[in-house]
């Protein structure tokens, strides 16, 4: 069975299909977008060699043209970019053509931003690979490229044509990618839907451990919550889509000092940040210090750092807060956070003090 969860953006609106055995099924799916019976896939190296054959086996009839980069964080950047698109062109894609990003975050981001500037602009479809791009970054439409600067300080928004979730796929997946997908999961739950946090905090060893009902429905959830969120707020313009980013503006600078590599996952970095941003609010009285515990124990209980000892970071509150006054979303040069009220209750607070979050990372440390 398919769950379809629509994106509601007028002309821009599309499906997000989930269901198990949907890779085994890409033909039916992916043939609207195959013009001429072909398509190019974007993927990596790693998942083309252990999901590829899978990938052609399922959308027999359709002839897949691959366009491979290196695994990792390192390929999200100017060169891969340029040998994305420079492939691409190479293979006579055309403005009316679909590409088809296959893999997980990195891949669909810079597939997407190529998608968005190759012949100044053609279609994509996603088809994320691991639990943190099916719940998280292939639903919304942002794609970008890392820089010296920061991460994913080029990009743009760009919607997909169609999402294909097939949980199946997870199952190869190392349980330390799982569960950084999972604190994704989780982020959603924290920031408007206290009923799902409490479901997890039963659940979550069915959904780390690939229970197909649980996992299913933990995704199903995930991506209904960011549907919501990007249909009322698709370019961040009025704030709303900004709780997105509940333990981002911590993590995204845990990311920046430890290098943005397999030191700290990207998923890592956004359980430790939430933490932080929810022991943070209770500093402050925002927050009852209960909720706050609560998380901090959830996110232990799963196995995610929930300290800053434990990914080796010895860095001044002062430096993280330096990082922070790179992020891409500040606003006549202030960083908005996400805080909360409580779980289920995340809010933006643009009078942070970043000051103030040096003292309590020092703290935190």
């Amino acid at each position: 069975m398919i769950k379809t969860i629509p994106v509601e953006l007028g002309d821009r609106a599309y499906e997000v299909r989930i269901g198990d055995g949907l890779l085994g099924r890409a033909a039916e799916q992916l043939a609207p977008f195959a013009r001429g019976g072909r398509l190019i896939v974007v993927s990596d190296e790693t998942v083309w060699a252990a999901q590829g054959d899978a990938l052609r086996t399922g959308a027999e009839g359709l002839a897949l043209e691959p366009v491979l980069v290196p695994a990792g964080e390192e390929s999200k950047g100017w060169a891969g970019l340029a040998l994305v698109c420079d492939r691409l062109l190479a293979l006579g894609i055309e403005r009316k053509d679909h590409l088809v990003a296959f893999g997980g975050g990195v891949i669909g981001d810079l597939a997407g931003f190529a998608s968005s500037v190759v012949n100044r602009g053609c279609g994509f479809v996603q088809v994320p690979t691991t639990l943190l791009a099916q719940v998280d970054s292939s639903v919304g439409g942002k794609t970008g490229i890392n820089v010296a600067a920061g991460k994913n300080l080029v990009g743009a928004f760009h919607q997909p044509s169609l999402v294909l979730i097939d949980p199946e796929v997870l199952a190869s997946l190392d349980p330390r990618q799982v569960r950084a997908g999972y604190a994704e999961i989780a982020k959603y739950a924290l920031i408007e839907d206290a009923e799902l946090f409490g479901w997890l905090e039963v659940d979550a060893p069915a959904v780390l451990a690939g229970d197909p009902e649980a996992r299913r429905r933990a995704i199903a959830a995930a991506v209904a919550g960011k549907a919501r969120i990007v249909a009322e707020d698709e370019r961040e313009t009025s704030g709303r889509r900004a709780l997105l980013n509940l333990g981002h503006t911590f993590g995204h600078a845990l990311e920046a000092e430890t290098g943005y590599s397999d030191r700290l996952l990207h998923g890592e970095a956004v359980a430790l940040g939430t933490v932080l941003a929810f022991a943070y609010s209770a500093s402050r009285g925002l927050c009852p210090a209960v909720d706050a515990e609560r998380v901090q124990a959830h996110f232990e209980a799963v196995g995610l750092p929930t300290r800053l000892s434990e990914v080796g970071l010895d860095a001044m509150g002062a430096r993280l807060a330096g990082h922070m006054r790179l992020d891409k979303k500040r606003e006549a040069g202030r960083v908005a956070f996400i805080l909360a009220h409580g779980v289920g209750q995340a809010f933006v607070d643009k009078g942070v003090e970043l000051d103030e979050v040096a003292a309590f990372l020092d703290g935190a440390r």
